[in-house]
């Protein structure tokens, strides 16, 4: 079974918060099932956006786990903000976190080859 929504990214901000980094939410979306689209704040100004995985990046038994892979890599913020106009545009539930941190770590779970 698949961890909510909202549980998953109040996780998330939590872990960040406690790392000594920024997060906050952007948009909310589906508390139970609304896709999860996270950007990632460099000193730059450069921004990282992280999406859901397709079904395929799943490995057997993965099924109810939540995989991300990397939309955009240290892209330009107007090309992360077209991106996410046109997934809201496709899906209206969906959450957008933003979080202010050079380093992540293992918190965002990467499908393989992410």
């Amino acid at each position: 079974m698949r961890l909510r929504a909202d549980i998953f990214i109040s996780a998330l901000l939590r872990r960040v918060f406690a790392s000594g980094d920024f997060a906050a939410v952007e948009k909310k979306g589906a508390e139970e099932a609304g896709a999860i689209f996270i950007r990632q704040h460099f000193r730059d100004g450069l921004e990282t956006l992280y999406a859901p995985a397709p079904q395929t990046a799943f490995d057997e038994g993965q099924a109810g786990d939540r995989l991300f892979e990397i939309r955009l890599l240290r892209s330009e913020p107007e090309a992360v903000r077209a991106m996410l106009e046109r997934e809201r545009k496709f899906d209206p539930d969906l959450w957008i976190v933003e979080l202010e941190a050079d380093e992540l770590g293992d918190m965002i779970p990467l499908a393989k080859g992410g």
